[in-house]
């Protein structure tokens, strides 16, 4: 029975482009991809896996037979084993250089022969698998490997087929890896577990994932049952594809043949769901790890600090940064900076600098740049500018030259603190040092412009113009109003058009937050109809027969306020039309609480009800939702003025 492989992706919805109104978006179905998408292996053919990895016990013990075939026992005499070591290690100096001639000789089995003669009648099996072993042309290897089967019979032919095989896979030659094979098998050699190891680890190399799971499956047909080194292959392959869902299939699959995960295949499956930002998924793994006695090492603490602080599951990744610290396991500096990161982004004040002075104490790593970049806007988003340019000075006087993530976060602290001047400075700084603004920078002027008193708006006004010619076009309509909606939405569409799908969300939701501080709602909807229908913001509504909901989870204060104002219109106008509202209407606004904030988008949210005075209450079993009933919201719809939005 062969070996099936396959991921499963759920499916996931999305909108057809909307008229204004929210309701308006009906969803439908993405096709569900396959185990490897053409998106996937295109991303593989930009990348390999490594096979600098550390070898795992099994491929340790199987690979013993022949990465090291001239090892022997020794007397116990220390003096015998100190010249036996010697001897070996001056053998094994000679056969390598033979192995470096024969990379460079011509690819024919004259010149092969000749560079063989230095060997005299003394080549022997264990010598013809290090100089093997150690070629790096996969040209010249087959007529090496021709001459050794002219040569000598008292090593086994599999082993030289192996090392053999592993230099095709140095070289990245897949078409000649499966030449050698036939030969193999033709010549009647059963290959092992290590034979299609290579071959698969070779295919992953060449980027050919499809063919890396067709000798995957070819395995049983040979009646090899695939080994540890072979599923964590294909799990690299996968993660490396960034098809996560393949890689715990293959765990999966390894589990139900039988074959006992050990810890470099949870330690690789721990790395793949940190890049996947997939922490719960991770936290199961490692639970399965300890559960099968398996002790975890610095590589699977590493891998869990990374899954945990990338996602922010805080109080986890502590207890991790703690246990290492504990067992006297130091961290390195893109470790460190994780946390930091972390600590800044949910306002860990006094953890992050804990972090940070053991860091400093730590003899395996020292602070640079985005490690004062995370302090630095720990102290920005409280608006602490004393101790930011403190921070500043230190990085200065430990020679690291600040870079536009330090630039950012200091422009950022001085816009919190309203001292413009200061912001412009930081911007010229980053501009007379040949840095580029990013689109970061771009933002974080942006957000700076929503604390900005009017009478100062242009100083910044003009330094979003000279970062983003664009961006300062649109931003220029919100600040010195021009008449006509049309080219502004004209240029906002340009905008939209000219940066990274990766950045809209921040630039929508930061012009729509200026919008709304400078009273311009009619501005903020056009923009949020462009983030609609551009697909910038997606399921902010769902509708069934018992409920409808507006979901704002993702969302600045400004844009989730718009979106509700839009919301409450679209129930308007399908209550006056007669149409039924279903028995119960929610708002989600997440549950999650910043901690630089006394209340987050839920506050903002609470309070703009209660101003309101609409009928929505927080939900005591479902943190971040607001409620009401048909009869409710109807009575309220029929009682009020919603055509102004109130900003809390």
């Amino acid at each position: 029975m062969a070996y099936r492989l396959c991921s499963s992706s759920a499916s996931s919805l999305f909108h057809d482009p909307p008229s204004f109104s929210l309701s308006s978006r009906k969803p439908k179905l993405r096709n569900s991809p396959s185990s490897l998408t053409p998106q996937s292996k295109t991303i593989l053919q930009s990348n390999h896996v490594s096979l600098q990895q550390p070898i795992p016990q099994q491929q340790s013990e199987i690979d013993a037979n022949f990465d090291n075939p001239v090892a022997k026992s020794t007397p116990k005499s220390p003096g015998a084993k100190q010249f036996g070591k010697k001897s070996y290690n001056a053998r094994y100096t000679s056969l390598a250089k033979l192995s470096n001639s024969l990379d460079s000789c011509d690819p024919n089995i004259d010149d092969v022969s000749r560079i063989f003669e230095s060997l005299g009648d003394n080549l022997i099996g264990k010598d013809a698998v290090i100089i093997i072993n150690n070629m790096e042309n996969s040209v010249v290897v087959p007529f090496v490997l021709r001459y050794i089967q002219s040569k000598i019979r008292a090593v086994t032919e599999m082993i030289l087929y192996n090392v053999t095989l592993k230099v095709f896979r140095k070289c990245r030659d897949f078409d000649g890896a499966e030449k050698v094979f036939d030969e193999m098998v033709n010549r009647g050699v059963k290959p092992n577990n290590v034979t299609f190891s290579t071959i698969i680890s070779c295919a992953t190399s060449c980027n050919l994932p499809n063919k890396a799971v067709e000798w995957f499956e070819k395995m049983p047909s040979f009646g090899i049952k695939p080994n540890v080194v072979t599923f964590c292959t294909l799990i690299k392959m996968y993660d490396v594809a960034g098809n996560y869902d393949a890689c715990l299939n293959v765990y999966e699959e390894m589990k139900a043949l039988g074959v006992k995960p050990n810890l470099f295949v949870y330690n690789t499956l721990l790395e793949a769901m940190g890049r996947a930002k997939r922490p719960r998924q991770a936290k199961i793994i490692y639970k399965e790890l300890i559960s099968n006695g398996l002790i975890a090492n610095r590589a699977t603490y590493a891998s869990l600090i990374h899954a945990y602080g990338i996602a922010r599951f805080c109080e986890d990744a502590l207890v991790v940064y703690k246990e290492m610290k504990e067992k006297g396991m130091n961290l390195n500096t893109r470790l460190y900076n994780i946390l930091l990161a972390m600590c800044a982004d949910v306002g860990l004040l006094e953890q992050a600098f804990e972090i940070f002075e053991d860091m400093k104490g730590c003899d395996t790593c020292c602070p640079n740049s985005r490690t004062f970049s995370s302090l630095i806007t720990i102290y920005s988003r409280i608006g602490k500018v004393a101790e930011a340019e403190k921070l500043m000075s230190e990085m200065n006087e430990s020679g690291i030259e600040p870079n536009i993530f330090v630039l950012t976060s200091l422009a950022q602290c001085y816009g919190k603190a309203k001292r413009i001047d200061d912001v412009v400075k930081t911007f010229n700084q980053l501009l007379d040092m040949g840095i580029e603004p990013h689109n970061h920078f771009c933002v974080c002027l942006l957000n700076v412009m929503t604390q900005t008193p009017k009478e100062e708006l242009g100083k910044i006004t003009n330094c979003v113009a000279k970062a983003n010619p664009k961006l300062g076009s649109v931003v220029r309509y919100l600040v010195k109003g021009p008449e006509g909606d049309g080219e502004f939405k004209v240029d906002a569409i340009e905008l939209f058009g000219s940066i990274t799908n990766g950045a809209r969300r921040a630039f929508c939701n930061s012009l729509i937050d200026i919008c709304i501080n400078l009273d311009l709602l009619d501005k903020a909807c056009v923009l949020l109809d462009l983030g609609l229908t551009l697909e910038i913001y997606t399921d902010l509504q769902s509708r069934s027969q018992t409920q409808w909901s507006l979901h704002l989870k993702g969302l600045s204060a400004g844009s989730a306020l718009t979106a509700f104002h839009v919301w409450i219109n679209d129930l308007s106008k399908s209550f006056e039309s007669g149409e039924d509202l279903p028995p119960l209407l929610g708002i989600n606004t997440g549950h999650g609480k910043h901690r630089y904030s006394e209340k987050g988008l839920a506050g903002v949210i609470e309070s703009h009800l209660m101003e309101l005075n609409a009928p929505f209450r927080e939900s005591p079993n479902k943190a971040g939702w607001f409620l009401t009933t048909q009869a409710a919201v109807s009575s309220w719809i029929k009682s009020r003025d919603l055509s102004k939005l109130v900003v809390a």
